[in-house]
């Protein structure tokens, strides 16, 4: 499977944005997905979790009850939606996948990149 993510951009402290991460080449909905940033200096971490068929989702701390994860699968999409941005939240947001949950975690399948810049 190949991921594409978009939805980035420049948005001031308090907005929102929507990411979105498509999918190509291979079954999406047998895939876990998730949510990983990686500001300027910092290593790659996590945000968000969903298992294949949608039924469960997990956050980091730094993000629960702000950001909301969501795919389509037959859409072949998942989402990021992303509400109370902080300056913090700036960074570059990967979509992966995973076949299953261990493999999301330790060999994920990314995709490129999209730039989130929250301004104060």
């Amino acid at each position: 499977v190949q991921l594409q993510a978009s939805g980035g951009g420049l948005v001031q402290a308090g907005g929102s944005l929507r990411l979105s991460c498509a999918s190509s080449g291979g079954p999406f909905r047998t895939y876990a997905m998730a949510w990983l940033r990686q500001a300027p200096g910092k290593e790659r971490e996590f945000v968000a979790d969903i298992n294949n068929s949608g039924t469960r989702r997990s956050y980091a701390d730094s993000v629960k009850g702000r950001f909301t994860i969501s795919r389509d699968n037959a859409l072949a999409t998942g989402y990021l939606q992303m509400n109370s941005l902080k300056p913090e939240d700036t960074a570059v947001y990967y979509c992966a996948a995973g076949r299953t949950p261990y493999l999301l975690a330790t060999t994920p399948i990314l995709g490129q990149g999209t730039q989130v810049t929250v301004s104060s």
